[in-house]
């Protein structure tokens, strides 16, 4: 069992942006809500087309927030190349952790030192990913599934972060809508392949098996919740999860589908799911 409570220096966080400028203005105010001062964020705009996304990183980056830094990409690099400059400029300025986060998703109270705890709980951890409504192995109330958000965000992730002490089950890979990063595992096993996988999809299953292999985990950080919509961000690319990338995946770990299949059918985290259900409702709220 994880310790109890890890004190720890907060994680840097990435925000790549490719249009969805609604959700990003959203995800936006959820960040400023939740993390401390000061806090470093980077978010870097991948060269989006859509003028919306322009006028709301202009508002965001007039109101000076400390320790925020607005980029641009001077051509579209993809997420993997985008989450890798944030992970570089992370790196080149001695910060510690990072969390790469969609601009799509909506973050909770505590989220951000709730990562940076789990992180810091083991030396062996690699990338760290919370509960979620849309994160496939890590979507609750239903296990694999887009679940829709729910209407109060912040009451069912305070009911997740009380929900009994923090064990940070294993994975068999990171789900990428907001990934916590170890330096350690930066360090060791460098940062996504953008050779393999071009501008997206798979690149956080190759990271976290990767990591495996260097004898690192992959975590659940089963005490910390976040809201991802989903397809927002980087989706009018047209990069889907589909054959080509799942060829590149399975060309360098054969073996992926088969782990990833186990995992699904013993579904180990179906306990904790039961206990934050049983929770919730006793709170008197219902997830749809």
């Amino acid at each position: 069992m994880a310790p109890a409570s890890v004190s720890a220096p907060l994680p840097a966080v990435v925000i790549p942006v490719y249009n969805a400028a609604p959700e990003l203005n959203r995800c936006l105010q959820t960040v400023r809500a939740t993390v401390p001062p000061g806090t470093e964020v980077l978010i870097i705009d991948d060269a989006s087309p859509d003028p919306a996304v322009a006028a709301v990183l202009r508002d965001w980056s007039g109101r000076g927030v400390p320790g925020w830094r607005f980029l641009s990409n001077p051509e579209n690099l993809g997420f993997v190349g985008t989450a890798n400059r944030g992970m570089r400029l992370c790196m080149s300025m001695g910060r510690g952790d990072v969390v790469l986060l969609n601009s799509d998703t909506e973050v909770t109270r505590g989220w951000l030192q709730g990562l940076g705890r789990c992180l810091a709980a083991d030396t062996a951890i690699a990338t760290a990913t919370p509960w979620s409504n849309n994160g496939e192995i890590v979507s609750i109330p239903r296990f694999c599934a887009d679940n829709p958000a729910p209407a109060d965000a912040e009451a069912v992730a305070a009911v997740v972060g009380r929900c009994g002490p923090a064990v940070y089950p294993e994975l068999p890979t990171a789900v990428g809508f907001c990934m916590a990063v170890a330096r350690r595992a930066i360090e060791r096993i460098g940062l996504f392949d953008e050779t393999l996988f071009g501008k997206g999809y798979g690149e956080e299953n190759d990271y976290s098996l990767r990591a495996q292999d260097a004898g690192l985990r992959n975590v659940l950080c089963d005490d910390v919740y976040v809201v991802h919509l989903g397809g927002r961000s980087f989706g009018p690319l047209g990069l889907k999860p589909g054959a080509d990338s799942m060829r590149r995946l399975l060309s360098r770990h054969p073996g992926y589908l088969e782990r990833v299949q186990a995992f699904i059918a013993a579904d180990p985290l179906a306990g904790r799911r039961r206990a934050i259900l049983v929770a919730l409702d006793r709170a008197g709220i219902q997830l749809r």
